[in-house]
């Protein structure tokens, strides 16, 4: 082993007998340690809620949604069953459903809503979306052309007081014209399920009914308002659609999932980042506490550093024996930070109750989130990226101590001793 290592190692670890300046030193190297595992831990585990509760919401909007949609421009889309034989001949969509859309108005009594109407065709439905793990009462097989069922979100039964076997009453914005005055266009649907997604969007303004029904009563013939797609890995959907796209040369539009929630998940990563540019500060801190230990382990190592010298040691070693001593600080406080925030992030489900037991309190609310527990979703990539960037930290903060170690004049260092 190069006298470096062994000088490095040396100076780094605590000696028992240590007193005065050296014990001091000592100290403020484990706190330097503990900060920057600290640092480390918090971030790793941050970024992995933020990734579990990112999956989480894209996965219940993506439940009601769909990957992909193709529609016509500006227009119902006519001969719809072409333009499904055509999307589902692409290797990676998995299924496609056609589907109405309109905006309508649901009464009960007194309460009135506005509401979000989708015709489906059930069967097809459950290929492109994951209605069935949310039905609270009732199934989209309740949907029956002619019988003009309902399925309501939560929220939406709440405020019209609704249950199930109950008559709501639609109205559609387009009027019936007549010689007298215009009048609405309604028909009353018996309430067959309710639905629970996660989302209050969707929980709140969403009704469904069959597509033969909504064609009825938006008057669109055979038209239908587009085609919803399952993709085999929803990351490729933009891909897939402008491939589709290209198949069909402009005759009709298609929209991914990154377009339609475009704000919503771009207003998730900025999140993200920004959070993630907090924590790393808190590292940053920790890491540059590097620079105040080496410091006055320069200044308590002056003499050493000058017999060093004197011996034949060069600026270059000595540099490189202070840079190893803050490279091992910053290398045990990333290991303890990594290993404990991996370990915090990934037992979540068991660290949540026991603080909640312990402090006689509630930290989540699955009432008000909606949903069981924490969720937390580790990323190598997010952990090499923290790790990456603490190591330089900690290793720029230890170069300009170590620079002015190599600078030392033994003549002047033994002046005095």
């Amino acid at each position: 082993m190069r006298y470096e290592w062994l000088v490095g190692l040396r100076y780094t670890r605590s000696r028992k007998r240590a007193q005065g300046r050296n014990r001091f030193i000592s100290f403020i190297s484990m706190v330097s340690m503990l900060g920057i595992a600290l640092g480390v831990a918090a971030l790793i585990t941050v970024l992995s809620v933020m990734n579990g509760f990112q999956d989480e919401l894209r996965s219940r909007i993506l439940g009601v949604a769909s990957h992909a949609e193709v529609m016509g421009f500006g227009q119902d889309l006519s001969e719809w069953q072409q333009v499904a034989e055509i999307v589902r001949a692409h290797p990676e969509v998995l299924a496609a459903a056609p589907y109405v859309q309109a905006q309508g108005m649901l009464s009960l009594d007194d309460a009135v809503r506005g509401t979000l109407v989708r015709g489906i065709l059930p069967a097809d439905e459950e290929r492109v979306a994951d209605f069935t793990r949310y039905m609270k009462l009732g199934s989209l097989d309740d949907l029956q052309p002619g019988e003009f069922g309902i399925v309501l979100g939560l929220e939406l039964a709440h405020a019209l007081r609704a249950q199930v076997g109950e008559k709501v009453t639609l109205i559609a914005p387009q009027g019936l014209v007549t010689p007298a005055a215009v009048l609405p266009r309604l028909k009353q649907f018996r309430v067959v399920g309710i639905f629970e997604a996660g989302m209050f969007e969707f929980d709140s303004g969403l009704a469904l009914i069959h597509m033969a029904d909504a064609q009825v009563l938006y008057r669109m013939g055979d038209d239908v308002s587009g085609v919803r797609l399952k993709v085999a890995d929803l990351f490729d959907a933009p891909r897939v659609a402008r491939e589709l796209a290209g198949d069909f040369r402009g005759r009709v539009a298609i929209r991914d999932w990154t377009m339609s929630h475009a704000n919503f998940f771009r207003a998730v990563a900025l999140e993200k980042k920004m959070m993630a540019i907090i924590l790393f500060l808190i590292v940053a801190v920790a890491a540059f506490n590097i620079v105040s230990t080496l410091v006055m382990a320069v200044q308590e190592k002056y003499a050493d550093i000058a017999i060093l010298r004197t011996l034949g040691a060069s600026p270059g070693s000595i540099m490189a024996i202070f840079i190893l001593q803050g490279t091992i600080i910053g290398l045990v406080g990333l290991l303890v930070g990594t290993a404990g925030g991996i370990a915090l992030a990934t037992h979540l489900d068991v660290v949540i109750p026991a603080l909640e037991s312990l402090l006689g309190t509630t930290l989540w609310n699955k009432e008000v989130y909606y949903i069981t527990e924490m969720p937390s979703t580790v990323l190598a990539s997010d952990v090499w990226t923290i790790v990456t960037v603490s190591f330089v930290l900690t290793l720029v903060a230890a170069i300009y101590p170590s620079w002015r170690a190599s600078r030392v004049n033994p003549a002047e260092a033994l002046r005095y001793e």
